[in-house]
Protein backbone atom coordinates (compact mmCIF):
# COMPACT_ATOMS: atom_id res chain seq x y z
CA UNK A 1 0.00 0.00 0.00
CA UNK A 2 1.38 3.43 -0.93
CA UNK A 3 0.89 6.33 1.46
CA UNK A 4 0.96 10.01 0.68
CA UNK A 5 2.80 12.44 2.90
CA UNK A 6 1.29 15.59 1.49
CA UNK A 7 1.74 18.62 3.74
CA UNK A 8 -1.15 20.40 2.02
CA UNK A 9 -3.43 17.58 3.19
CA UNK A 10 -2.05 17.90 6.71
CA UNK A 11 -3.26 21.50 6.92
CA UNK A 12 -6.72 19.91 7.08
CA UNK A 13 -8.02 19.14 10.54
CA UNK A 14 -10.29 16.17 11.04
CA UNK A 15 -13.45 16.41 13.08
CA UNK A 16 -13.90 13.97 15.95
CA UNK A 17 -16.20 11.80 13.82
CA UNK A 18 -13.83 11.87 10.85
CA UNK A 19 -10.94 10.92 13.10
CA UNK A 20 -12.90 8.03 14.65
CA UNK A 21 -13.73 6.62 11.23
CA UNK A 22 -10.16 7.21 10.04
CA UNK A 23 -8.87 5.09 12.96
CA UNK A 24 -11.10 2.22 11.80
CA UNK A 25 -9.80 2.57 8.25
CA UNK A 26 -6.18 2.61 9.46
CA UNK A 27 -6.79 -0.49 11.57
CA UNK A 28 -8.49 -2.46 8.80
CA UNK A 29 -6.16 -1.25 5.97
CA UNK A 30 -8.97 -1.78 3.41
CA UNK A 31 -12.68 -1.78 4.14
CA UNK A 32 -16.18 -1.06 2.97
CA UNK A 33 -18.56 1.34 4.68
CA UNK A 34 -20.49 -1.69 6.01
CA UNK A 35 -17.30 -3.06 7.61
CA UNK A 36 -16.67 0.30 9.30
CA UNK A 37 -20.22 0.29 10.68
CA UNK A 38 -19.83 -3.28 11.96
CA UNK A 39 -16.55 -2.37 13.64
CA UNK A 40 -18.08 0.72 15.27
CA UNK A 41 -20.33 -1.58 17.28
CA UNK A 42 -23.61 0.23 16.63
CA UNK A 43 -25.52 -1.53 13.85
CA UNK A 44 -28.11 1.29 13.87
CA UNK A 45 -25.55 3.79 12.58
CA UNK A 46 -26.95 4.99 9.26
CA UNK A 47 -24.97 3.76 6.26
CA UNK A 48 -25.48 7.16 4.59
CA UNK A 49 -23.84 8.98 7.53
CA UNK A 50 -20.69 6.86 7.51
CA UNK A 51 -20.59 6.93 3.72
CA UNK A 52 -20.76 10.74 3.77
CA UNK A 53 -17.91 10.97 6.28
CA UNK A 54 -15.77 8.58 4.24
CA UNK A 55 -16.39 10.66 1.11
CA UNK A 56 -15.33 13.78 3.06
CA UNK A 57 -12.15 11.96 4.12
CA UNK A 58 -11.56 11.15 0.47
CA UNK A 59 -12.05 14.80 -0.56
CA UNK A 60 -9.63 15.87 2.19
CA UNK A 61 -7.04 13.45 0.78
CA UNK A 62 -6.91 10.95 3.64
CA UNK A 63 -8.43 7.94 1.87
CA UNK A 64 -8.94 6.62 -1.62
CA UNK A 65 -11.00 3.75 -2.97
CA UNK A 66 -11.11 0.93 -5.45
CA UNK A 67 -14.42 0.12 -7.12
CA UNK A 68 -15.68 -3.44 -7.54
CA UNK A 69 -19.07 -3.25 -9.23
CA UNK A 70 -21.22 -1.20 -6.86
CA UNK A 71 -18.89 -1.74 -3.91
CA UNK A 72 -16.22 0.73 -2.86
CA UNK A 73 -13.20 -0.57 -0.96
CA UNK A 74 -11.60 2.29 0.97
CA UNK A 75 -7.97 2.47 2.09
CA UNK A 76 -5.80 5.11 3.82
CA UNK A 77 -3.39 7.20 1.80
CA UNK A 78 -2.12 9.15 4.83
CA UNK A 79 -0.19 7.07 7.36
CA UNK A 80 -1.43 7.12 10.95
CA UNK A 81 2.02 8.10 12.29
CA UNK A 82 2.29 10.94 9.77
CA UNK A 83 -1.11 12.26 10.90
CA UNK A 84 -0.17 11.82 14.56
CA UNK A 85 3.07 13.76 14.12
CA UNK A 86 1.26 16.68 12.51
CA UNK A 87 -1.52 16.50 15.10
CA UNK A 88 1.06 16.78 17.89
CA UNK A 89 2.86 19.62 16.10
CA UNK A 90 -0.44 21.50 15.84
CA UNK A 91 -1.17 20.80 19.52
CA UNK A 92 2.27 22.13 20.48
CA UNK A 93 1.81 25.21 18.33
CA UNK A 94 -1.76 25.97 19.44
CA UNK A 95 -1.40 25.33 23.18
CA UNK A 96 2.29 25.24 24.10
CA UNK A 97 3.82 28.04 21.99
CA UNK A 98 5.54 25.45 19.80
CA UNK A 99 7.47 23.97 22.73
CA UNK A 100 7.77 20.21 23.14
CA UNK A 101 9.31 20.86 26.56
CA UNK A 102 6.19 22.79 27.64
CA UNK A 103 3.98 19.94 26.39
CA UNK A 104 5.97 17.31 28.31
CA UNK A 105 6.09 19.52 31.43
CA UNK A 106 2.32 19.86 31.28
CA UNK A 107 1.91 16.08 31.07
CA UNK A 108 4.20 15.60 34.07
CA UNK A 109 2.38 18.25 36.13
CA UNK A 110 -0.96 16.68 35.29
CA UNK A 111 0.43 13.28 36.32
CA UNK A 112 0.00 11.82 32.85
CA UNK A 113 3.69 10.86 32.79
CA UNK A 114 5.23 8.98 35.68
CA UNK A 115 8.91 8.76 36.63
CA UNK A 116 8.92 5.30 35.07
CA UNK A 117 7.50 6.72 31.84
CA UNK A 118 10.23 9.37 31.83
CA UNK A 119 12.92 6.71 32.43
CA UNK A 120 11.60 4.73 29.47
CA UNK A 121 11.62 7.88 27.34
CA UNK A 122 15.22 8.56 28.37
CA UNK A 123 16.15 4.98 27.39
CA UNK A 124 14.60 5.57 23.96
CA UNK A 125 16.52 8.85 23.61
CA UNK A 126 19.78 7.19 24.65
CA UNK A 127 19.27 4.34 22.17
CA UNK A 128 18.50 6.83 19.42
CA UNK A 129 21.66 8.80 20.26
CA UNK A 130 23.74 5.61 19.96
CA UNK A 131 22.71 5.09 16.33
Amino acid sequence: MRYKTDTIVMNQRLTQTEEEIMHHIWDMKECTVREIINRMGDPDTPHSTVSSVVRILEKKGFVDHKTYGRTHLYFPIIERDFYLLHYLENLEEDYFEGSTRALVSFLVKEQKLSREDLREIMDIINKTDEK
